[in-house]
């Protein structure tokens, strides 16, 4: 359907243009052309991708490519057991990538399951009861509280109608609905309150509206639009190893060939050398790659439920990592969304009010004391106004334990929650916390009339009778109570609301609402004995005004230090909601987020600035308000483009497609929709900002986890590689055999690489800004370690095999000892390396009895050695043969040489670095002689 400004115009131009009486309705006849114009009311999901095709496609990876061709050489050498375990390293990865894409498809189907069932829908003149699905424009629907709202609606009329609408806009509370029309041609989503929208809930009141927009154009089609046509993106980690597989498969096969040429030009048999390069190349490629990664994700993923974060995909956990912005949701993610009265005047006395949430534990305080409630009794008044001219109540129900088993000697864990509107709830928890419960109040107040709130004239009354009589009490927004006040409580005494005074509750109005707080004036009056208490006007007339109540939704405490450790580790978080611009900066100043130089932009500013414009301010703002979801998937999109890897938190729907859009989405576990979970790489299963600091180090953890791996796989290939090569350019014997080669590459690039991949972080880990999005895997010295210690590894072991074989060069005996020796020198270079891979500097500054998996690894692949050496079944399998003290002497020396030669060069390095580069002592001196 067109896109129009419904909200401008009156209800009387909305059924005149959609060609529908008020009392009739539509026809059926007429109900079914239009749905011929229009389709069903319902979300599309657009084109479905079969499971059986989405699983082939896991096979179109350049690497799953190499692995089967590596697989069928395995097979033809006879390698069986190679071919099985690279066939079960397939199919794991594909079967990980198919259930991941099967899920994500699913964000769409959740919502649709936030579409109405039913409607009760006029069709000439007669009420019924149809499927939802069967709504077209111009249809007229009734609501009441409970009913979800089936289509987008523009309301004809409205009887105390509150609508929730946080998961579509972000509102924090419910929106006062009314049938008026709007002034502004450009209204954010969460100001249109004469339109109601698909999706959202009505929790007080009753309505009737028109149907303008169905099925995918509505507002909630928008966004399950924008989640088809957003692209999932390829994580950083994803990327780089694409890249760096096609690179080593393409080196090692070169070099493969490389040996193979020079072997045959050297004289060496052809056949032994075809089949020796074979077994160089199947060595040489990383077929562990890939399941090292799985392995090392996977315990991350296991780590990471332990910290209160589920990871729906694994590859998440690494990209987490390395974010670089965190836009989160305001509501439910960094406040706890619970409104709470922080703040009250009265008498022209500012009190500060203690506690938060439900529970009703608090103080109110004037100049750090306790108020005496005994000696107030003005602010009796206000409370008694609080609790009485409410719906709301507040309860203890039993916590949940989220599947926890809870021991039969501990009490149930009892938690307060709230029925009805947030509000009323703060006002009647503040009551509360001095003792003015509802219950209490009853005994003494009894309800007999009251005027629900009307969001014309902004205000809620209530007459209660007392033995003195009847009394009036009303809440109401300030400058509507204003104008129906004739006096003020002031000094315990009622006199006249002079100018004067109402010049300073003005004054006093604005200064809170300055400070990002919702404010309710109180007021009361004793009503005469003649006076008719079913009418509002007089009831609300000549009024008494007592006080002025700020609440806000708080802050959750443990967030601020949570943002504080993201800054120190280079982490920039935005604040994204669809509350007010001044809520929003307090809030963000509070928690940190809004600081000096950072800015703040509002939805419409948004909405008229070009993808340009925004990009070139988007690393400036640190708050965004009243944004709608297009704006955040705009938001996402630019930080993207200037190169950050963005992390989205959420719990909406209208927070979907920016949390599939992000490099990261994050959704709420407790107050998130289905919609966002669906759309996320990870769930908060305690909605707390603290886990996302958990998640970072983890993925840190896991990105260092891996370049351990490739640090000693891709050292220990060119070892092999380069031992292999020497020797043919010498014009030496082989001093490794295939079947050697292969089992080593079984043996080292087994058990040890996947022990580095649970290994424990280093202690500065989080001290260090995230790496960049584009950052090279072999960035940090990584690739000249991987030069050197390969290098080192070959000229070592060439060197080993080289003096054993040269005691009797003739001998077929001496080669078959030098080989084995060769071999052992390999096996225990790597196995010795692998020590060196877990830290960033050298073996000598970690415990390298700290990881008790890689010691335990190692000492299995050694022991697996000497079996292949000493066992008298197996040497013929191998063509080993056993090593004398000799043997073991130059093996031993020749291993051990790589790790701790560059080793004690670090060390050495190091300290020079600490001598002549650090801050302290010389400076010191210097500037003492200087004084002297």
């Amino acid at each position: 359907m067109e896109q129009k400004n419904w909200h401008q115009w009156s209800g009387e131009e909305v059924l005149a243009h959609l060609g529908v009486e008020r009392d009739l309705g539509l026809t059926p006849s007429e109900a079914e052309k239009r749905r011929e114009q229009y389709g069903w009311n319902e979300l599309s999901e657009g084109e479905r991708i079969s499971p059986l095709l989405l699983f082939l496609n896991q096979f179109k990876d350049f690497m799953m490519l190499v692995l089967m061709g590596a697989t069928l050489i395995s097979g033809i050498l006879g390698e069986y057991l190679d071919a099985i375990t690279i066939i079960a390293i397939i199919i794991l990865n594909s079967v990980l990538g198919f259930v991941q894409e099967f899920r994500a498809e699913r964000s769409l189907r959740a919502l649709k399951q936030l579409s109405a069932p039913h409607a009760n829908v006029l069709r000439e003149g007669v009420v019924r009861n149809i499927p939802a699905k069967e709504l077209v424009p111009g249809d007229i629907i009734a609501v009441e509280s409970g009913d979800r709202i089936p289509a987008d609606i523009r309301w004809l009329s409205a009887h105390s109608l509150d609508v929730e609408e946080s998961a579509l806009t972000g509102e924090s509370h419910p929106v006062a609905k009314h049938a008026g029309k709007l002034i502004e041609a450009e209204v954010p989503l969460g100001d249109q309150k004469n339109l109601g929208f698909m999706g959202t809930m009505v929790t007080r009141g009753s309505g009737r509206g028109v149907v303008i927009r169905s099925g995918m154009d509505t507002e909630m089609g928008k966004i399950a639009d924008l989640i088809q046509s957003t692209d999932v993106q390829e994580t950083p980690l994803q990327r780089r190893l694409e890249q760096l597989g096609k690179i080593l498969i393409y080196l090692a096969l070169g070099l493969t060939v490389l040996v193979v040429l020079v072997g045959i030009m050297h004289g060496q048999p052809a056949g032994a050398m075809f089949f020796a390069g074979v077994s160089l190349a199947v060595a040489a490629i990383p077929e562990g790659l890939p399941a090292i990664v799985t392995i090392a994700l996977a315990l991350g993923v296991q780590r990471m439920i332990k910290r209160k974060a589920i990871v729906r995909k694994l590859p998440s956990v690494e990209t987490l990592g390395c974010a670089s912005v965190i836009c989160s949701d305001k509501t439910g993610t960094l406040t706890q969304n619970k409104m709470t009265v922080t703040r009250l005047w009265l008498e022209g006395r500012t009190l500060e009010v203690t506690g938060e949430g439900y529970e009703p534990v608090g103080h109110i305080l004037e100049n750090g004391k306790p108020v005496d409630l005994k000696k107030d009794q003005s602010l009796r008044r206000l409370l008694q106004a609080s609790a009485l001219c409410s719906n709301a109540e507040i309860y203890e129900e039993e916590a949940s334990l989220r599947g926890k088993k809870k021991a039969r000697e501990e009490p149930a864990e009892l938690q307060w929650k709230l029925k009805g509107d947030p509000t009323e709830g703060a006002l009647v928890v503040l009551s509360a916390k001095l003792g003015l419960t509802s219950h209490a109040l009853s005994t003494v107040y009894k309800r007999e009339q009251e005027f629900p709130f009307d969001s014309q004239r902004k205000m809620m009354s209530v007459v209660v009778a007392h033995q003195g009589g009847h009394m009036a009490l009303v809440k109401g927004a300030p400058d509507m109570l204003l104008d129906k006040c004739s006096y003020i409580l002031w000094d315990g005494k009622v006199v006249p609301f002079t100018g004067t005074l109402r010049h300073r509750v003005q004054c006093e109005n604005e200064e809170l609402a300055r400070g990002a707080l919702r404010v309710l004036g109180m007021a009361y009056r004793d009503l005469k004995p003649n006076e008719n208490m079913e009418n509002q006007d007089i009831v609300e007339s000549h009024l008494v005004f007592v006080g002025l109540a700020g609440m806000i939704d708080p802050p959750r405490k443990e967030a601020k230090e949570a943002i504080s450790v993201c800054r120190r580790a280079g982490i920039k978080t935005i604040m994204i909601t669809g509350d007010h611009k001044l809520t929003a900066e307090a809030i963000a100043a509070e928690l940190g987020i809004l600081q000096r130089g950072g800015s703040s932009l509002a939805g419409h500013q948004l909405a008229g600035m070009s993808d340009e414009e925004l990009e070139r301010q988007v690393d400036l703002v640190c708050v965004y308000s009243r944004v709608a979801p297009e704006h955040k998937l705009r938001i996402v999109k630019a930080l993207q483009r200037k190169g950050h890897v963005v992390a989205m938190t959420g719990d909406g729907v209208n927070d979907a497609p920016a949390i599939k859009a992000a490099d990261i989405g994050i959704a709420m576990g407790i107050t998130g929709t289905d919609v966002s979970k669906e759309a996320s790489s990870l769930i908060l299963s305690d909605d707390n900002f603290t886990s996302i600091v958990a998640a970072i180090e983890e993925g840190r953890n896991i990105y260092e986890n891996i370049r351990k791996f490739i640090r000693y796989l891709l050292a220990s290939n060119v070892g092999e590689i380069l031992t292999m090569l020497f020797a043919m350019l010498a014009g030496l014997p082989l001093p490794l055999l295939p079947i050697q080669i292969l089992w080593v590459n079984l043996v080292t690039d087994g058990l040890p690489a996947m022990a580095l991949g649970v290994d424990q972080p280093e202690k500065d880990l989080m001290e260090h800004k995230p790496r960049g999005a584009n950052e090279n895997i072999f960035a940090r010295r990584l690739g000249w370690k991987i030069l050197s210690r390969g290098l080192l590894i070959g000229v070592c072991t060439l060197a080993a095999f080289w003096i054993t074989y040269s005691a009797d060069p003739s001998s077929a005996q001496q080669l078959a000892t030098a080989q084995s020796v060769a071999f052992a020198t390999l096996v225990m270079a790597q196995l010795i390396h692998v020590f060196d891979c877990r830290s960033s500097r050298s073996i000598f500054h970690r415990n390298i009895l700290q990881n008790k998996y890689l010691v335990v690894a190692v000492l299995s692949s050694i022991l697996l050695l000497l079996g292949v050496m000493y066992i008298e079944a197996l040497q013929p399998i191998f063509k080993t043969v056993p090593l004398g003290t000799r043997e073991w002497a130059i093996t031993l020396v020749a291993a051990g040489i790589p790790t701790f030669l560059l080793g004690a060069g670090s060390v050495w390095s190091g300290r020079r670095r600490r001598k002549y580069t650090g801050p302290g002592p010389m400076m010191t001196a210097k500037s003492t002689n200087i004084r002297a």
